[in-house]
């Protein structure tokens, strides 16, 4: 149960995050077309939202990681839920992982929140 609730854990972190970049990418959109680009007081509202959102994922990923709670995670702690994760991956148990084995977790790249030139 607890493994299932780690998973769920990391799977809505992952999802907060891919919401954030598409509005990143649909704010990039507006802008190529002509409409009227955002004040610089709410596109610093928008990376504060996103970092508040990114911030909440991580408190509740080391909540799921974080197995003696003591409110840090140790690297044992890591390493553990690293492997549980890898293991949860490795759908065809060849102790390695495929681009369709990735492809099929929903695991994505993203930008650093707040830089919006990254990769630029």
């Amino acid at each position: 149960m607890f493994r299932s609730c780690r998973s769920i854990l990391a799977i809505t972190a992952a999802l907060l995050l891919l919401c954030s970049m598409a509005r990143n990418v649909a704010a990039q959109s507006g802008k190529s077309t002509g409409v009227v680009a955002p004040t610089p007081q709410a596109e610093k509202a928008e990376r504060e939202k996103q970092l508040a959102a990114a911030t909440e994922a991580a408190k509740q990923l080391l909540l799921a990681m974080d197995t003696d709670k003591s409110g840090k995670i140790s690297k044992e702690e890591w390493m553990k839920f690293m492997a549980d994760e890898f293991d949860r991956l490795d759908t065809n148990h060849n102790v390695e992982l495929d681009p369709k084995e990735l492809l099929r977790s929903r695991m994505r790249v993203r930008p650093a929140v707040g830089h919006a030139n990254v990769g630029k």
